[in-house]
């Protein structure tokens, strides 16, 4: 690995950090940065998942005050998120380069609408509060299951699960953005590492491009919590927008028009 490889991953890993602690989306830069220096694409994933989730998981002790109101929703979410996580990480290791490749512009596209929809989701999502003893068995299980197809896709790809995540706790009623904020992230963290163990374990982590992101990762996430409050959410996901479609429009030109 070159040295301006080096530096341009651990650039785009601290973008890609920064940009998961204030609003999310940051794999929409790690994974095509690691494509354009040749990486395959399922190692890409794998390694861009490892190099993240450190600072991932690093940012639940930002949200510990509000961990015990949200104790009863982990306690019902957490085994199917470790599950879900672990499938999608197999679905991914059963998948060849070239079909994963062909996957990757509607992955970028569908995770950048889903990132552009938040404000719907946000809206759509605005009921009454609900405690969780107040839910019907119906309900809950509804979102146990969804939870569920989240981490798949999590553990699969993992690029705007957490726009997912926050969307599905907003139907079942929660309000408090901290506390879904809080069950968001340690949902997110728990998919995404349980998905890096199992890429690990399949040898399918670049080690010398994981530890250059991991190391840019780590700076993004410490820098973007100190100066998160600064810079105006709104403007930063419209630069992720824009970016994840130009991204999907580059990936769509170069799979399927380039090479035919």
């Amino acid at each position: 690995m070159s040295p301006v490889e080096a530096i341009g991953l651990a650039l785009a890993a601290a973008a890609g950090g920064a940009i998961n602690a204030v609003a999310g989306g940051g794999t929409l830069l790690t994974f095509p940065a690691l494509l354009f220096f040749g990486t395959t694409p399922v190692v890409a994933n794998a390694t861009s998942t490892l190099a993240l989730v450190i600072g991932t998981s690093g940012s639940i002790f930002g949200y510990r005050r509000h961990m015990p109101a949200v104790r009863p929703w982990l306690r019902r979410f957490l085994p199917v998120s470790l599950a879900g996580g672990l499938l999608g990480a197999l679905l991914l290791t059963g998948t060849g380069d070239r079909v994963f490749a062909r996957l990757v512009p509607f992955l970028i596209l569908f995770a950048t609408i889903l990132f552009l929809s938040q404000g719907l989701f946000r809206k759509l999502a605005g009921w009454e509060a609900t405690h969780h003893s107040q839910m019907s068995s119906k309900s809950v299980w509804g979102a146990v299951f969804f939870q569920f197809l989240v981490a798949v896709y999590g553990g699969y790809f993992g690029a705007g699960i957490g726009i997912l995540m926050l969307a599905s706790l907003g139907f079942i009623g929660l309000q408090d953005i901290h506390e879904m904020n809080t069950l968001k992230t340690i949902l997110g963290s728990l998919i995404n590492l349980v998905a890096a163990v199992w890429f690990v374990a399949a040898g399918l982590v670049n080690w010398p491009k994981a530890a250059a992101m991991t190391a840019g990762a780590v700076v993004g996430y410490y820098l973007a919590s100190h100066y998160a409050q600064r810079i105006p959410q709104a403007r930063v996901r419209q630069i992720v927008t824009v970016i994840g479609f130009a991204l999907a429009a580059v990936t769509f030109y170069k799979e399927f028009v380039q090479k035919h």
